[in-house]
């Protein structure tokens, strides 16, 4: 049955089922309702178009306002437009409004087996204007999808196990091939979209840490501190110069649009896609309602979690119950809304950041069934994009990739009842130590709310409460923590930590959580202890057992890149890894994990068209930069580099 035709019928079985439930409004008959459902479908298709760029001209007090009002003034107009319907006034259309939108909603859900079928024709509809100003070429666009946090590993299970349909399809068809590509420690999205979009991860030693030379803590989930860190990285030829689009991610990649993402939020006021969003009851109603759903089954999750006595588990916070209604619903739906309107428009090129699986991982556990059915919807927007694609005015290519991958465990606190950084205050009597605050959730939240709110006004994260100069400064990212003796200038050594804190890195080393430190000698330069050995990493010398083995066999190339990057730390301290259990330590609050060494967290995945050109061996986000540059350019949606080879750094 067409699309159209079930929206139709559902938009009346909504609009009956209201005038039956809301006081002030009444029909003569079932006809009278099907004719105001038909005036209502055709006042929205004639009007919201006029009234998004009028409001978006007010400002965001006009978007927003439109928002509440605007659905219920057509469903006003209708009601009184169609014969033998009556309605009060506005304030019964308005309460009208929002409950035929929840009934449309939930009976779309249920018609569709909660596929986008609907929505996707809804959405090809609404954009197909732009289609009409755009010439026609050839010239193939590409779209790179990136699935934050999903392991190879994890991805191959889950397509074999039918669980991404769109993916599983594309591989068996011979036109996408799957490749495992090496995420260099840390592995943290930051560090990762440096180097896939600017070809600069080096600039990034960890998610945060704490700079010496400025006495401040950088965490680069803040649209400040990611602005400040892109403004080392850029050279102005990342991997969106020339006309590409950056959607949800840290950073721009040069892009000539960048939209949602941390780095650029607040630079540019209300937008008219925004506004689209907002007033189209396709957009953020129905993503509201849907955010409402999700919530009631995180709850649920969380509770049978409890009740089965799955472990490792953690208890999920309320922030976080809003948050995955944020990230797994109306992040996703807005990202897919602009997506859509960007390749009606011939982008040549859009790079998105999708993180709701990675944001449910961490929470519930990166293979729990939470986790996968968020996979499952990813998957659902591949679907979705293919079938946009197919109406766009230019071919498109898609790329689905991560920027590393998790690893599971129950926390370091759990474990030993204590935090790193309460540890290593007990090995240091009186040192003064300062922990970092873990404030990934509430820094997604401030640039989603500085994006859409177009100004850099709300109240962001709070600073770091670090005393001046404290002796020790502990920034941890998943399992991985920096520490820093903020008082002593440069790099600390071996034989300075011994002769202040005697006791600290023989205490540290034996700790049953800890997997390895390294330091750097004054005499032997960076050493790598573990409880019953340790290695120099300028010569692999080995006394005792390799504290390395088992972290795998680049372990020892990651930690020697590792230790010459700016504002690492001091320490450099990763965490124990079981290889049995397959189960890390992480220093935050986490059961997901990522950002050091163990497990799958440094195995994330490249789907890629199986014409390109891929070496057998991916190392480094700035390889997978260099191939997407090369692979872009050839694709002629990228200008190419006078010298003809795109630069390596």
């Amino acid at each position: 049955m067409p699309s159209i035709v079930v929206t139709v019928i559902l938009s009346t079985l909504a609009l009956g089922a209201t005038v039956v439930l809301m006081p002030g409004i009444s029909a003569e008959n079932g006809w009278a309702v099907l004719g105001a459902a038909i005036i209502l479908g055709l006042l929205g298709a004639l009007l919201r178009p006029l009234l998004v760029r009028l409001l978006s001209r007010v400002g965001w007090a006009g978007v927003v306002a439109g928002w509440l009002v605007t659905q219920a003034l057509l469903v006003w107009g209708a009601l009184w437009l169609a014969p033998d319907v009556h309605v009060d006034g506005f304030w019964s259309a308005f309460a009208a409004s929002w409950l035929g939108a929840a009934l449309m909603s939930i009976g779309l859900w249920v018609v569709t087996a909660g596929q986008s079928g609907p929505a996707t024709q809804h959405l090809l509809r609404v954009n197909r204007r732009f289609r009409k100003n755009v010439a026609r070429t050839e010239t193939p666009g590409v779209v790179m999808i990136q699935i934050d946090g999903l392991s190879a590993p994890l991805a191959r299970w889950a397509i074999e196990a039918g669980n991404l349909p769109t993916l599983g399809r594309w591989l068996r068809s011979g036109s996408h091939a799957l490749t495992e590509w090496h995420a260099q420690l840390p592995a943290t999205t930051p560090a990762s979209q440096a180097g896939l979009l600017h070809g600069a991860s080096d600039q990034i030693p960890a998610f945060r840490w704490y700079e010496k030379s400025s006495a401040r803590l950088v965490v680069t989930n803040r649209p400040k501190d990611s602005a400040l860190v892109e403004s080392r990285c850029s050279d102005g030829r990342g991997l969106l110069a020339g006309g590409g689009v950056s959607v949800s991610n840290v950073f721009s990649g040069d892009a000539g649009t960048s939209l949602l993402t941390m780095s650029t939020a607040g630079s540019a006021g209300p937008s008219r896609y925004l506004g689209a969003y907002l007033i189209d009851p396709y957009g953020l109603t129905r993503s509201l309602i849907l955010t409402v759903g999700e919530i009631v089954k995180e709850l649920y999750q969380a509770r049978r979690q409890r009740l089965r006595d799955v472990r490792p588990r953690m208890r999920r916070r309320g922030s976080y119950v809003f948050l995955r209604g944020a990230t797994n619903v109306l992040l996703r739906h807005l990202n897919l809304a602009i997506i859509t309107e960007q390749m009606m428009q011939g982008a040549p090129s859009i790079y998105c950041d999708f993180v709701d699986y990675d944001e449910i991982a961490h929470h519930a556990g990166p293979a729990r069934p939470e986790s996968l059915a968020s996979l499952e919807g990813i998957d659902g927007v591949l679907a979705t994009l293919e079938e946009v694609a197919a109406a766009a005015p230019r071919p498109y290519l898609f790329v689905v990739l991560s920027d590393h991958g998790q690893s599971q465990g129950a926390t370091f606190e759990q474990r030993f009842g204590l935090r790193l950084e309460q540890l290593i205050g007990q090995l240091t009597t009186d040192a003064e130590v300062v922990a970092t605050r873990e404030d990934e959730q509430e820094g997604r939240a401030h640039a989603l709310r500085v994006s859409l709110s177009g100004t850099d006004k709300a109240p962001p994260p709070q600073p770091e409460t670090v005393p001046d100069t404290p002796e020790i400064v502990v920034a941890s990212s998943g399992n991985l923590s920096l520490v820093y003796l903020a008082r002593l200038p440069g790099r600390v050594t071996l034989e300075q930590i011994d002769d202040r804190h005697p006791k600290l890195l023989d205490g540290l080393v034996e700790h049953p959580g800890v997997g390895w430190v390294m330091v750097r000698s004054a005499e032997h330069g960076a050493v790598v202890l573990g409880r019953n050995g340790r290695r120099r990493l300028r010569d692999g010398h080995i006394d005792g057992l390799d504290p390395l083995l088992g972290y795998g066999p680049r372990a020892a190339q990651d930690l020697i890149r590792h230790d010459g990057l700016a504002n690492t730390g001091d320490l450099v301290i990763n965490s124990c890894w079981d290889p049995e259990s397959q189960e890390v330590a992480a220093f935050e609050d986490l059961i997901g994990c990522h950002g050091g060494l163990g497990g799958w967290q440094n195995r994330p995945v490249l789907i890629h068209p199986r014409s390109w050109r891929v070496p057998v061996e991916l190392v480094g986000a700035d390889a997978v930069h260099r191939l997407l540059c090369r692979a872009l350019e050839e694709t002629g949606c990228r200008p190419g580099h006078p010298s003809g080879v795109s630069p390596a750094r």
